[in-house]
């Protein structure tokens, strides 16, 4: 057995001590540095909600966590030259930044004869790992299920025990983040990860029926654990397996979604940006103006896009069928390009996740893998009305419309002696529109 050696874990998006196999490689090395940077190129730009609750769960961890800031490639080497570490323990990353990153830390560390160790990812099955009998990354995600279903992946693990955990003299604490005026998040930490899904398993089977009800607690609310790692996909596969309900059924594939699409960005990383289907980069699109500061504020005079943008503006977090609402609305109602709203969600969402947000948006837009046809366009007064048909989403969050007769759709009067917007477009008219600038580049 070789002798023990003080290494690095080097903490990203994996913020838990429980079914972590890169921590578990780490211990087996010997004394651990557990090291987290505050990486200013993901910070500055992460916006209140997430900077808020990554703090917090930077907090939450349980180990004697040492948070450093600064450049990853400086501060993880200077890390691991102080304890004398051989190795640096991470799991891999597959984002366009990490990726870029990790190599760019890697090289930095082999010149001074350190080696980089991936481990496992924040996914069931790595980015990468499931491919088409041609051995090409898959474009469509009913292949790709069944692919990954086929390929399988791990149990979970077990926590570390007796671990030996070395310091630094620099550490700081976790930065402050504090929150604006109006916006409360979730409880962070893998405590509170455990104890949510614990909650949700306990009524899943009516996932199914449910997880389009907006005004109905038939979700998980585990995004936001899962963006930051505080539980694990194979943990939660692994209680899903257990069960034999349509509502298990339909959650397991929503975590098919969620590799699906970072498959699909690690494949096509510059569709963070651009269109994954590139001629829909020519369609005629609007400038972003007024229309788009009602949309984001909320106002836009359509209830349930309005309930939602006030939901995400309050919580860090919108229900995923009003999600698909807001966007098209802004897509194909105020013919603005799909980037102005991931940018906006990716400024406010606690769950901001780059490619489960990026593809999502595209998939409303039509211009992403196992696109939504673009003559769908959803009518935001229908939706309101099929997926919350009591009105209680709407009177929640939107509270002029509290004793209004019909909140989706209230009269002109009614708006009126409620203080609420008349709607900012004809939605018939731009639809008709939005299906006419689709025409011209089929």
């Amino acid at each position: 057995m070789p002798s023990a050696t003080n290494t690095v874990m080097w903490f990203r998006r994996d913020l838990r001590v429980g079914d972590n196999p890169a921590l578990l490689e780490a211990v087996a090395d010997g004394p651990v540095l557990p090291l987290f940077v505050v990486d200013p190129a993901l910070w500055e730009p992460a916006g209140p909600s997430r900077r808020s609750y990554l703090s917090a769960s930077l907090r939450a961890l349980d180990l004697p966590l040492v948070v450093v800031e600064g450049d990853p490639v400086r501060r993880v080497v200077a890390a691991a030259r102080e304890v004398g570490a051989e190795r640096v323990h991470v799991a891999a990353d597959f984002g366009p930044y990490g990726a870029r990153r990790d190599a760019e830390v890697e090289k930095a560390l082999a010149e001074h004869g350190i080696e980089l160790v991936r481990t496992g990812s924040p996914y069931a099955v790595s980015p990468g790992r499931v491919t088409s009998g041609a051995g090409e990354p898959y474009k469509v995600f009913t292949p790709f299920h069944r692919a990954w279903g086929e390929h399988g992946w791990r149990g979970p693990v077990d926590a570390p025990v007796d671990v030996e955990w070395l310091t630094l003299a620099d550490s700081i604490d976790p930065p402050d983040a504090p929150l604006p005026d109006g916006l409360t998040l979730p409880e962070a930490g893998e405590t509170a990860a455990r104890q949510r899904w614990a909650d949700f398993l306990e009524h899943v089977g009516s996932y199914a029926e449910e997880r389009d009800r907006p005004a109905v607690a038939g979700t998980s609310f585990m995004s936001p654990h899962l963006k930051w790692g505080e539980i694990h996909p194979r943990t939660m596969l692994a209680d899903l397996a257990r069960l034999r309900s349509d509502g298990a059924a339909t959650y397991r594939k929503e975590l098919a979604w969620r590799e699906f699409y970072a498959d699909v960005l690690a494949a096509r990383p510059e569709t963070a940006r651009d269109y994954l289907r590139p001629e829909f980069a020519r369609m005629r699109y609007d400038q972003p103006g007024d229309q788009l500061a009602a949309w984001q504020e909320g106002r836009t005079g359509f209830p349930v896009v309005d309930a939602g943008m006030r939901q995400l503006r309050a919580t860090g977090w919108m229900h995923n069928r009003v999600r698909m609402i807001v966007a098209s609305f802004l897509v194909k109602d105020l013919h603005l390009e799909w980037q102005h709203g991931a940018r906006h969600f990716m400024t406010w969402l606690v769950d901001g996740d780059l490619a489960s947000n990026q593809h999502g948006w595209q998939w409303t837009a039509g211009s992403g893998t196992d696109a939504a046809p673009y003559f769908r366009v959803f009518n935001p007064t229908s939706q309101g009305k099929k997926f919350d048909p009591q009105g209680d989403y709407v009177r929640r969050w939107v509270p002029e419309l509290a004793d209004a007769a019909d909140p989706h759709d209230p009269a002109p009067e009614d708006r009126l002696a409620l203080d609420y917007p008349d709607p900012i477009v004809d939605h018939a008219a731009e639809r008709r529109e939005a299906l006419d600038r689709w025409e011209e580049i089929r």
